[in-house]
């Protein structure tokens, strides 16, 4: 993917940052998944990976974030721009990972 990819994950980074977390999802779990840390866990690796390379743990943990929004994601309701802010953490959860992939090539 390269230089493209990682632009892309930079600005979607960079909105990320700007965007607040939705209040509402504050303390709740969907399909036993706790919201905070599900975001908690993907800007931890975006974060890395923006940094240098992303290593074995933080792909593995990524690969469990994306199978999480797929639960999640269809049970967000839209107060809040919650829907926007969770499908941007799951674009960046997998560019970073495809952003790894090519680099461990």
């Amino acid at each position: 993917m390269g230089e493209p990819g990682l632009d892309l994950l930079s600005r979607l980074w960079e909105e990320h940052m700007r965007a607040p977390f939705p209040p509402h999802l504050r303390g709740r779990e969907i399909e036993g998944e706790d919201l905070v840390l599900l975001d908690a866990d993907i800007a931890g690796c975006v974060s890395s990976s923006l940094s240098g390379s992303l290593d074995g743990k933080r792909r593995r943990i990524l690969l469990m974030c994306l199978a999480a929004l797929e639960k999640v994601l269809p049970s967000i309701d839209d107060e809040g721009d919650a829907i926007e802010y969770y499908e941007r953490l799951r674009e960046m959860a997998a560019l970073a990972v495809e952003l790894g992939n090519a680099n461990a090539r």
